[in-house]
C-alpha cells in the first residue's frame, strides 16, 4: 500500500491475441486489509466484467489467495481473473514463473504461468442435465431450427453453464430474452456456441443468467466447462486429454482465444484446463473507501 488510503492496481487484457482485446480485468494489489463491502466498492468504480483483490494466502500450500468480484457480487472462481492475477502477480516480480497455487472460494487451484500467460487448472468437473434444445433457443431468440440435435447440458470446472449447440451462422443472431431465460436453470449463463469437429474449434458466445453482466467476451470458466460438455456429448474423446480451442469476444470487437484440454475417463470428463495470453494495458493508485 502506498499509503493509508490508496492500492496499486493494473488493468490486463486476458485471453488477449493483442491489446485491447480479450476480457478486460482489474487487479488489485496488497489488498489483504480490504473488507468485502470495501472490494465491492473498487469493483464497481472499474466497472468492469471481474477485478481480481490480490493478498496473502490463508491455506496451506497456496502461494497467494485471490478474492473475485463483478460490479454486483463476489464469486468462487472464474477463469480469466485467475489467470490475469497470476500473471500479473509473475510480472510484476512477486512471484517466480511456473506452476503457482491459487487460493479463491473453489479451493486451492493451479495456475502454470510463462512468458506471455498462464494455463489455469479448473475444479472438479460437474454435470446436469439441461433444458431442451428448443426451448432455450427461443429464450436466446433463436429458433428451433438453428439448433443441431446436441443435448444441452449444464456443465462446469467450478462455475456452471449451459451449452446450447447451434449452427455456426445461428451464433451471432442469439439475442436473450431475460423474462424467457429466468425460467430456465443455467448455472451462471449459457454459451451458444458452433463446433467444428475439424478444427476442434467452437465458436461461442457467453451471456450471463441473469443478464447482469451481458454478453462477456472471454470466459474461461466456460471455456473449462465446454470441454466436460464436449465428452458428455461424444464431440470430444471420452479417454485420455483432447484439445480444443474457444473463439469468442468476436461479435463484441474483443476477439478472444482460449487454449483448452480436457481429459477424460470412462466417457466422463474428470479435469480441464484453459490457457490465454495476458496483455497488461494501464496501470495506477486507487483510493480505498473507508
Amino acid at each position: 500500500m502506498n499509503g493509508p488510503e490508496l492500492l496499486d492496481y493494473e488493468i490486463v487484457d486476458v485471453f488477449a491475441p493483442r491489446a485491447f482485446a480479450g476480457n478486460p480485468l482489474a487487479v488489485v494489489l496488497d489488498a489483504d486489509a480490504l473488507s468485502t463491502e470495501q472490494c465491492q466498492a473498487l469493483a464497481n468504480e472499474f466497472h468492469l466484467s471481474e477485478t481480481s483483490f490480490l493478498s496473502a494466502p490463508t491455506e496451506p500450500g497456496a502461494d497467494y489467495k485471490v478474492r473475485i468480484f463483478t460490479p454486483y457480487a463476489e464469486l468462487p472462481f472464474a477463469g480469466h481473473p485467475s489467470v490475469g492475477a497470476a500473471h500479473t502477480l509473475v510480472r510484476a516480480g512477486r512471484l517466480p514463473a511456473g506452476t503457482l497455487r491459487q487460493e479463491c472460494g473453489a479451493g486451492v487451484l493451479d495456475v502454470v504461468v510463462d512468458g506471455d500467460g498462464a494455463t489455469l487448472s479448473g475444479g472438479t468437473p460437474t454435470l446436469q442435465d439441461g433444458p431442451a434444445a428448443e426451448e432455450l433457443a427461443r429464450a436466446m431468440g433463436l429458433t428451433a431450427g438453428d439448433v443441431t440435435g446436441v443435448p444441452v447440458e449444464v456443465a462446469g470446472c467450478g462455475l456452471p453453464f449451459a451449452y446450447l449447440s447451434v449452427r455456426p451462422d445461428a451464433v451471432d443472431r442469439a439475442v436473450p430474452d431475460p423474462a424467457a431465460l429466468r425460467a430456465f436453470s443455467v448455472g451462471e449463463g449459457v454459451s451458444v456456441l458452433s463446433w467444428d469437429a475439424a478444427t476442434a474449434t467452437a465458436y461461442a458466445r457467453v451471456f450471463a443468467a441473469d443478464l447482469s453482466w451481458g454478453e462477456d467476451p472471454a470466459t474461461g470458466s466456460a471455456a473449462l466447462g465446454t470441454g466436460v460438455w464436449l465428452v458428455e456429448t461424444g464431440l470430444l474423446a471420452a479417454d485420455g486429454t483432447s484439445s480444443y480451442t474457444v473463439r469468442q469476444g468476436e461479435a463484441m470487437g474483443r476477439p478472444s482465444v482460449l487454449e483448452c484440454t480436457v481429459t477424460a475417463a470412462a466417457d466422463r470428463a474428470v479435469a480441464a484446463t484453459v490457457r490465454g495470453a495476458v496483455v497488461p494495458v494501464a496501470s495506477g493508485r486507487i483510493r480505498v473507501r473507508r
